[in-house]
């Protein structure tokens, strides 16, 4: 009798877990299988913006010679490799984001689907200035089972972000629906809209030299379009004092925040227009801040006659030292991860006043993108001997003259802008026929292993070469033949 209950306890037991799927077995109720639009676009957004911040720190900065390498030099001296981290990092980013825009399509939310494609686009330009051709069109479809997508040619690639950058503008200034978790611009649609348009417009100057319609494109969008027009419209995250919203630096040990100093370049120009600017960029020398501060600055470049040692370490808003003053005791906040400001904005329009495209004057851009940064970093002027920013501009010796002075101030003021100083200086190198004659404010670096030339792009990480050799392959074929720094991208070439 007990026999035969145990094989009628079998038999029910295989009855009922037949009916159940493995898959309602394999499932942790405890976590979701989606997730929201408010939960994921706030972790894209500082993902994505950290990773700006430390290539800024790290790349941007030091290749445009704002700062200057103490430690680990290749960037420097032009040794340069893949810079892998932001590769993966960014592509990562854009898989939560592509996400992001199918959710928002799906629910008919017009602002959230703009927001996820000006997203998409400033972090593919950032790819695609960096690398050169790229997976794009059929980049992070991995559910799709393509692992191995190919590389799109660049000038395709900025033809269609300029596409999407009008299609979002479009969604915005007609559609409906909400942008719930936005920790950048705080789900103002119009900010997004002014964000968008502006990309543009930088876009459009950085391939304006290879787009026949550049120009006209550029005068439509600041004829008929939003964009920014004031610090209140900066694209920046606002950092604060807890994790993980806080700014990406602060966990560095000192020692390797030490590895970047304040560079000769920059400190030479600073001083000899006595540009208060320079408080806010560099800690004086003697540590801390006095009503005397004296600065040392480190020349890019390697060897013995490259001088590194001693040299002032970075502003207060960038770092925290034990002991030392901070910049909540100055009554400044820490830096932002600035991703597009108004006064870069004000130097596009007075550059593409310069040359013709807007009929607008020059000076009057150039002068508004100086007294931009100024106002954004807060600076006091009168510690430097002038009474007001009309004082400063007046007689600092900066006032101007021709699109040169609209390159240098502009160069100074996308300090901490992630690759965009890089990639600003490539183009006007570029402009100069590839060469640093004729920027009589910037020159190779010291001891540079390149023969004093700029390095035109990032090499494309080894992985690709296993990963995705065949497409990997014909991206080389089409810019040069070798994994090289000095190949020439559509931009550049």
């Amino acid at each position: 009798m007990n026999h035969q209950k145990y094989l009628l306890f079998l038999f029910c037991l295989l009855v009922f877990t037949g009916c159940i799927k493995f898959e309602d077995l394999n499932q942790n109720p405890n976590e979701p299988t989606q997730v929201s639009a408010d939960v994921l676009l706030p972790g894209a957004i500082r993902s994505a913006v950290n990773t700006s911040v430390d290539a800024s720190f790290l790349v941007g900065n030091n290749a445009a010679q704002l700062t200057a390498k103490t430690l680990r030099l290749e960037v420097d001296a032009y040794n340069w490799n893949a810079f892998p981290t932001y590769w993966e990092a960014w592509y990562e980013n854009l898989t939560d984001i592509k996400y992001l825009e199918s959710i928002a399509a799906e629910s008919n939310n017009d602002a959230l689907e703009a927001t996820a494609i000006i997203l998409r686009c400033w972090i593919f330009a950032n790819l695609t200035n960096a690398y050169g051709n790229i997976p794009y069109s059929q980049a992070i479809l991995g559910a799709s089972d393509n692992f191995t997508p190919t590389y799109d040619e660049q000038e395709f690639i900025y033809e269609d972000m300029l596409a999407e950058l009008k299609r979002a503008d479009q969604l915005l200034a007609t559609g409906t629906g909400t942008i719930e978790g936005d920790i950048l611009l705080d789900g103002d649609a119009l900010k997004w809209q002014k964000f968008g348009n502006s990309l543009r417009l930088r876009l459009l100057m950085t391939a304006q030299s290879k787009m026949d319609n550049a120009d006209s494109q550029f005068a439509t969008i600041v004829n008929t379009a939003n964009i920014i027009s004031s610090n209140e419209d900066n694209v920046s995250l606002q950092y604060i004092s807890n994790f993980p919203n806080e700014f990406p630096l602060l966990n560095l040990k000192s020692g390797d925040f030490d590895a970047v100093a304040i560079s000769q370049t920059s400190l030479a120009l600073l001083s000899s227009t006595n540009d208060p600017r320079l408080l806010r960029y560099a800690r004086p020398n003697n540590e801390d801040y006095t009503d005397d501060p004296t600065f040392i600055g480190a020349i890019n470049g390697q060897g013995s006659d490259c001088n590194k040692e001693g040299a002032s370490r970075l502003g207060a808003q960038y770092f925290n030292y034990p002991g030392l003053t901070n910049a909540a005791s100055l009554g400044l906040p820490m830096a932002e991860g600035m991703i597009i400001s108004y006064a870069e904005v004000e130097f596009l329009l007075a550059e593409a006043a310069a040359k013709g495209w807007i009929a607008n004057n020059p000076e009057t851009h150039y002068k508004n993108a100086i007294a931009a940064s100024m106002n954004y970093h807060q600076v006091d002027f009168v510690p430097w001997g002038w009474n007001n920013f009309e004082d400063f501009y007046a007689n600092a010796g900066i006032t101007y003259n021709n699109i040169m002075d609209i390159w240098q101030q502009k160069w100074l003021a996308l300090f901490f802008n992630g690759l965009e100083p890089y990639f600003e200086l490539r183009r006007w190198y570029h402009e100069n026929g590839n060469t640093f004659e004729g920027i009589p404010f910037i020159d190779a670096t010291c001891n540079n292993i390149n023969g004093d030339r700029l390095p035109l792009k990032f090499l494309y990480p080894t992985q690709e070469q296993s990963l995705n050799a065949a497409n990997y392959q014909k991206a080389i074929d089409a810019q040069g033949g070798t994994n090289d720094q000095n190949a020439k991208m559509w931009l550049v070439d």
